[in-house]
């Protein structure tokens, strides 16, 4: 009797264990979810610089024309050696798909993109593609990409 108790009660917690993850798991893609809108929406009103060094971990890593840059200083010296205006440039997109380690600190998306460039006449050219990113929950619970 003893052990069928015992037995009864591991089954219980390992049962409740699953389903609070299986729940933390929808909470956490979510989290995501609404972390990588927020994203996209900031790089659409403030500009992808500040966009990309605000949901960025310090050591968080761009590829960008078959190039490496590692952490915030290279991102920084690589948006202002760009160029870019942000009057004349939008950049917008939506994670297609995300997923979430069971530990919970560890994700990745994908998904499509629209960059947009208005050059000094006013026409406006549009590229379409497909974006990845990895996410690292940080000590303070908030999101950021360690890889996009």
């Amino acid at each position: 009797m003893k052990k069928a108790l015992s037995l009864l009660i591991a089954t219980l917690l390992l049962n409740s264990c699953h389903s609070n993850q299986s729940g933390d798991l929808e909470q956490w893609k979510q989290e995501i979810t609404d972390t990588e809108l927020a994203f996209s929406a900031m790089a659409e009103k403030e500009g992808i610089p500040a966009a990309f060094l605000a949901y960025s971990a310090n050591d968080g890593v761009i590829m960008r024309n078959n190039k490496v840059i590692k952490g915030h200083p290279e991102m920084e010296k690589y948006f202002q050696a760009s160029g870019q205006n942000p009057n004349r440039l939008t950049l917008t997109w939506a994670p297609d798909f995300v997923d979430v380690a069971a530990s919970g600190d560890m994700a990745y998306t994908y998904g499509q993109y629209k960059l947009t460039i208005t050059d000094t006449t006013g026409n406006t050219q549009e590229a379409n593609g497909i974006f990845h990113t990895v996410w690292r929950r940080q000590a303070d619970g908030s999101w950021k990409f360690v890889w996009d």
